[in-house]
């Protein structure tokens, strides 16, 4: 029998790379987005809601376990992001960011940690950004939020060891994806030449940290996150 993935925000960009990936390594995939999603595999199974419906994360994620099977792997890729001078944004801009971004995550890594604590067995990555270490100008309330799926990480990591839980995080360089097509190239070209790596990343440095994440060997590695291109 297959393992069972959860990947959120699977309609396009990273979700979709990485559904795509697990698809082709035999996972069974089950994906969610606003929209409903075009990929075509009869292993992959689609769920059309918002995150920041807490109703909804939790009827998808019993859903899945009824219908495929406990859920093995969780990556919570879903996010959405704003460019604002900190005196330029509004509360409603914050609100909405931290509800998809922070607790969307929440929601499902509570319910998914559920059905892994009772198997005594379980991977969960999340996703953060090198605009939380650098303190990006512009970025204040997304990289708040990513700090705080950062924290939820490290503490997670802690509560959820002794059901053999892994609690990690990812936080990708700027990569070629709808999230970024609105930030200036400056400020992009600005962030890349502070790198040890200049260079944008890809779904290929994505996919290779998530195959790390979720191999059986690293099952001692948790609460970490793991900057890409060299930033610290």
């Amino acid at each position: 029998m297959s393992k069972v993935a959860l990947i959120t925000g699977t309609r396009k960009g990273i979700g979709r790379a990485l559904a795509e990936h697990l698809l082709q390594q035999g996972w069974t995939v089950a994906g969610c987005s606003r929209r409903t999603s075009d990929i075509d595999s009869e292993n992959y199974h689609h769920y059309s809601l918002n995150l920041t419906d807490e109703a909804a994360v939790v009827k998808m994620v019993r859903q899945i376990k009824r219908t495929l099977g406990p859920i093995d792997a969780l990556i919570n890729n879903a996010g959405i992001a704003s460019m604002n001078h900190l005196l330029l944004t509004p509360g409603e801009t914050c609100r909405s960011i931290f509800e998809t971004n922070v607790l969307g995550s929440f929601v499902c890594m509570r319910e998914c940690a559920k059905q892994m604590s009772r198997k005594q067995h379980g991977r969960i990555i999340n996703f953060s950004t090198v605009a939380a270490p650098l303190n990006l100008e512009g970025e204040a309330i997304y990289a708040a939020s990513k700090a705080a799926i950062e924290s939820l990480t490290r503490t997670a990591a802690k509560e959820l060891g002794s059901y053999g839980i892994t609690v990690n995080a990812i936080g990708p360089t700027p990569i070629a994806t709808d999230l970024i097509r609105s930030v200036p190239q400056d400020a992009i070209d600005t962030l890349i030449a502070r790198q040890a790596i200049q260079r944008l990343g890809t779904m290929a440095d994505i996919i290779n940290c998530v195959d790390f994440f979720l191999r059986e060997e690293s099952a001692f590695i948790s609460g970490q996150t793991l900057y890409l291109g060299g930033v610290s």
